[in-house]
């Protein structure tokens, strides 16, 4: 059975994207079966990933799919990554998942008979508090939210817990784009990490040329710029992210 994670944060222009493809393509690399799901209508991970940002029913018709679907996924250049492709119609996917009887549950179900095949399942979420991210809420095992460390890329943090502290998924966020020359970014790292110390990941991913320049490579930082500092950066994410959830 698979474990599924979603790269998650109320707020946009995070680094979500970045982390949600870099860490798929990584757990591919480590020898695990992993798919990638862009739920985002802006598609920027199934881009990156050179496919086609498109499903064939749109977000209805994935939703209302009673059997597997497999037939919507594709392969990358990566070797066991593939993609459940963005499409447009994702805009409208909250109307969508309003027409079921449960549709906090909906997602789960599409992910349901995809478990058994895939060893992860990430999933690169819209920004937003919506009914598309409930339904992530019951699907994921894990969130993983990125950080800026700035006053308001915390609030959202702060806002998350509170709307997770009835129950949910596992929150693990981490600090992204991150400039340890700023006072600012050191101080707000050290305040969170002393008041977040089981919910903040060790790894921190710089704010890096690299990580922008994968829009023009198409392609993860580990492999156009593998000495790089972002490089290491994701590694050590993924790294610190695995002892997590074979931890306590």
């Amino acid at each position: 059975m698979s474990r599924v994670l979603a790269t998650y944060n109320i707020k946009g222009g995070v680094g979500k994207t970045s982390a949600a493809v870099n860490l798929a393509y990584l757990a591919a690399r480590d020898g695990a079966r992993t798919l990638l799901w862009d739920l985002d209508p802006q598609g920027a991970s199934t881009y990156l990933l050179r496919v086609q940002p498109r499903v064939r029913g749109g977000a209805r018709g994935l939703l209302r799919k009673r059997g597997d679907p497999s037939g919507e996924i594709k392969g990358s250049d990566h070797p066991g990554l593939d993609l459940l492709p963005a499409d447009f119609s994702y805009r409208h996917m909250d109307l969508a998942l309003d027409r079921f009887k449960r549709p906090t549950l909906r997602l789960a179900r599409v992910l349901e008979p995809l478990r058994d095949q895939y060893d992860y399942i990430l999933l690169d979420c819209p920004p937003s508090i919506s009914l598309v991210s409930e339904s992530v809420f019951e699907a994921a095992d894990a969130l993983l939210v990125p950080v800026v460390p700035a006053t308001l890329s915390a609030r959202t943090l702060e806002q998350l817990c509170s709307v997770l502290a009835g129950g949910g998924p596992r929150l693990l966020a981490f600090f992204s784009i991150v400039d340890l020359r700023r006072p600012l970014h050191r101080d707000a790292m050290a305040r969170l990490r002393a008041q977040h110390p089981r919910g903040m990941l060790g790894a921190a991913i710089p704010c890096s040329d690299d990580v922008e320049r994968m829009g023009a490579e198409r392609d993860v930082v580990a492999s156009f710029a593998p000495s790089s500092s972002a490089a290491f950066a994701y590694k050590a994410l993924w790294c610190d992210l695995l002892r997590r959830l074979e931890g306590p």
